[in-house]
């Protein structure tokens, strides 16, 4: 699974001076010239997008496989230093960021900077300092300023009596020098990593708002690929909540990449359930699964998809058995991506909180009305097959053709 994306990162932990955001690159800056050139395009289209979803006014510099954010204030708030490391830690593609100050890229201005950064961020009883340059055209190296820069800080800390440990440091500060400037900082927040939002085709994602099926989108989404999220709704046997929750969690969803996500697909599919709650109760869930997974197709098909995106994990429900997950692909011929199959709940659910749709997922939904008394754990594709009502697939292509849409960014405009 992905890292996800850190908590919010506090104003007061920025260093002094900080008017930039390093951002980086991981899997891109493996990939060939011309695929790295497009997927750092893709990137930078993101971060703006994030930055201006959030109301955060900076711009983004390109560097090979290190964006760089910057602001017009050359003495940025804080918190708007803060709020732009948290866009770009949202960002999928992104490894890491860090709020840095620049400086020139001269000895001195570097080794000062590190231990005013250092005297402002230290916490614990070592530390160490860490340098890397850009280029070799400099009348220093790295190992310089790590010891010039050790001493300095050293120095900057007397009154608190730190020691250098370079195996496990309590604290590190950090210098990465270009030729142009230097940019000294003390933390990397950790982004999702993964690839650029939009480098890969799209994929619908069925969104109950639940706990596992935003997690699943947002896997996807951290390989690249838009989702395009569907909900259909249960009618009387959903709860009053349900909708609720699963637009809840697309919004959610959306402030990862709002340049992508727009809209939220809600499907009636309370009539397909009253019928078959009403006529069937040996394999009553797969079937209706099958009708979800149906929905999903023909809106993959319509808006040129590639695949289907579920929640679904190995044994968590009665419904996803091994068996049953088997005979349930065989109701689309689009394939099946199930990003959660072999994580436990626990593991999901802290995604879940990471990402901001736990809270949500906790609303009462209500639809175990729907779920016969004895669940079918081990259905056949022939017994599946006899189950399957002849209207099924018809009906699908009719729910999904009149889905409501619903505008993701209302409540963030």
């Amino acid at each position: 699974m992905t890292s996800g994306p850190a908590p919010p990162l506090d104003p007061a932990a920025v260093p002094p001076g900080a008017d930039t955001v390093l951002v980086r690159v991981g899997a891109i800056g493996t990939k060939s010239e011309s695929v790295r050139r497009n997927m750092q395009g893709t990137l930078g289209e993101n971060l703006r997008a994030l930055l201006a979803d959030r109301g955060i006014d900076a711009a983004v510099e390109h560097r090979r496989n290190r964006p760089v954010l910057t602001f017009e204030d050359a003495d940025p708030d804080p918190a708007a230093v803060a709020a732009a490391t948290d866009a770009a830690t949202d960002a999928p593609g992104v490894v890491s960021a860090s709020p840095a100050a620049t400086v020139e890229p001269t000895h001195d201005a570097v080794v000062d900077a590190l231990a005013r950064v250092a005297a402002a961020g230290f916490e614990g009883e070592t530390f160490a300092v860490r340098a890397s340059r850009v280029g070799t055209d400099y009348p220093f190296d790295s190992r310089d300023l790590e010891r010039d820069g050790g001493a300095a800080v050293a120095g900057a800390l007397a009154d608190r009596d730190p020691t250098v440990d370079l195996d496990d440091p309590d604290y590190t500060v950090r210098t990465e020098v270009h030729p142009d400037r230097a940019f000294v900082f003390d933390e990397k927040r950790p982004g999702p990593g993964g690839l650029p939002l939009g480098t890969q085709r799209p994929l619908v994602a069925l969104l109950s708002g639940g706990i596992d099926s935003p997690v699943a989108a947002f896997e996807v989404m951290s390989r690249g690929a838009p989702v395009i999220p569907v909900y259909v709704d249960l009618g009387d046997f959903g709860g009053p909540d349900h909708r609720a929750r699963a637009e809840a969690s697309a919004r959610q969803l959306a402030t990862y990449g709002p340049n992508h996500l727009d809209e939220l697909r809600v499907v009636d599919g309370g009539p397909v359930c009253r019928e078959l709650a009403d006529t069937m109760d040996t394999g009553r869930m797969l079937v209706f699964r099958r009708f979800l997974y149906r929905v999903a197709a023909e809106i993959a098909a319509a808006e040129g998809a590639t695949g289907v995106v579920t929640g679904e994990a190995i044994g968590q429900k009665s419904s996803q058995t091994t068996q049953n997950l088997s005979v349930l692909d065989s109701a689309t011929e689009f394939p099946v991506h199930r990003p959660l199959l072999t994580d436990d709940k626990p593991t999901i659910t802290e995604r879940a909180r990471r990402l901001g749709t736990y809270e949500s997922a906790e609303i009462s939904a209500g639809c175990n009305r729907f779920a016969p008394d004895q669940p079918e754990t081990g259905a056949g594709r022939a017994e599946m097959a006899d189950l399957v009502p002849d209207w099924l697939r018809e009906r699908a292509a009719d729910a999904a053709e009149a889905a409501e849409r619903v505008d993701l960014s209302a409540e963030r405009s």
